[in-house]
């Protein structure tokens, strides 16, 4: 999984990614300042199943700290995006190339409107519309994509009697698109059964829905310290009326924090609604800190950042953490490491779904699963359930 962080030039996009990262990154109040991706890991952040269960985990593949479990995540800070991307302005190319792949896209918006549309300072941007534009920008992409050659790819479709949806998907697979993006797709837009029939209008409303489910937006409302209540409240409504998440966020906020932590200055966990000072510092830092505290912390109850991270992992993909055990009742693996491994799958998978995950062979020889938390059986038919406890059980191989 990749999740994705656009925008227009200076807004924070590349200060939301190092806070979420810790990856040094470019920062400058200029336009492109990242031209090539930045590529880092973040981490999806949530309680451990420990805290209900009272053991004591050896994380292999994730990081444990008080009770939460840190899964981690690739992230890419791609180039900055300006108005006509899809035709090659600015670098337009280079930010659609670097996203093809992106499960989810965080959307760092300049809430304060003091961005225009090309990334320059102003005084008097709408920020509802840099939603707006991103919006058409993949729309296009996309659009264009399918649009050329479509009239010799449909009638190949009718005349060779393919299924519509797998052949689409086929067709977009180097941008990411499953069969079941386009089906769900198909489905809310209903456009005719013959795919020759289809109009440009046809084709793109399509296109939008496919890429409400292929490319799903959240949106950081950056620079939130900087703004008025009523700047926020206005993008947060407008953006809801779109189907969007909207977060208040201050990416500059989390960087100060965070490299603070790191620096062993304060004892900090992202997302967390305070820190605690544990080493001396200068009475500038100190002060930095504590307007940190009083008008992002105070104000918003957390920087947002890793809330953004989070509701984009667990609500926007709509992902859960399952825990794959080799012994139910000491919740270890073959080697006695406990709950070792975490794994990320799509809401609605089955036990059969981890066997697989874990392993291909693992799936193919799936006999039924074992639920550690209640000692139950489960079959292929059980729908896993956030931070479950499970069992593989196979035929022997």
């Amino acid at each position: 999984m990749e999740i994705g962080v656009v925008g227009k030039p200076n807004v924070g996009k590349s200060t939301f990614f190092s806070a979420a990262t810790m990856v040094d990154v470019d920062i400058a109040n200029y336009p492109f300042t990242t031209i090539d991706a930045n590529v880092g890991v973040t981490y999806a952040i949530t309680e451990h199943p420990c805290k209900e269960l009272g053991c004591n985990p050896n994380p292999q593949n994730y990081e444990f700290r008080n009770g939460l479990a840190l899964i981690p995540i690739k992230m890419i800070d791609v180039a900055g995006l300006v108005p006509g991307a899809h035709e090659g302005r600015g670098l337009g190319n280079k930010f659609l190339d670097d996203l093809r792949m992106a499960s989810a896209l965080v959307h760092v918006v300049d809430v304060t409107g003091k961005t225009d549309v090309e990334g320059n300072p102003t005084d008097h941007h709408d920020p509802v519309e840099d939603v707006e534009f991103l919006e058409r920008e993949i729309d296009f992409w996309i659009f264009n994509i399918l649009k050329k050659g479509w009239d010799k790819f449909s009638k190949r479709i009718k005349l060779q009697h393919l299924k519509l949806a797998q052949a689409i998907a086929d067709h977009l697979t180097g941008i990411g698109v499953s069969e079941g993006d386009v089906w769900d797709a198909l489905h809310r837009v209903g456009p005719p059964d013959d795919p020759t029939k289809w109009s440009d209008k046809d084709l793109m409303a399509f296109v939008r829905e496919l890429r409400k489910t292929n490319k799903p937006i959240i949106v950081a409302a950056n620079k939130a310290d900087a703004a008025a209540d009523a700047q926020i409240e206005r993008l947060v409504r407008k953006g809801k009326s779109r189907g969007y998440i909207v977060i208040p966020t201050s990416a500059a906020a989390e960087l100060t924090l965070r490299k603070a932590a790191k620096a062993g200055y304060i004892d900090y966990i992202p997302g967390a609604q305070d820190f605690r000072i544990i080493r001396p510092m200068s009475p500038k830092q100190e002060r930095a800190l504590e307007l940190i505290r009083e008008k992002v912390l105070g104000r918003f109850g957390s920087t947002g950042v890793q809330e953004v991270i989070n509701r984009a992992t667990f609500e926007l993909l709509k992902l859960i953490p399952v825990y794959p055990v080799e012994d139910e009742h000491k919740l270890t693996d073959q080697f006695g490491n406990i709950l070792p491994h975490v794994h990320l799958l799509p809401k609605g998978s089955t036990p059969k779904d981890l066997a697989f995950k874990v392993h291909t062979d693992l799936g193919r020889t799936f006999l039924y699963a074992v639920n550690a938390k209640t000692h139950r059986r489960v079959g292929d038919d059980y729908e896993l359930e956030f931070n479950d406890v499970i069992k593989i059980v196979a035929t022997a191989r």
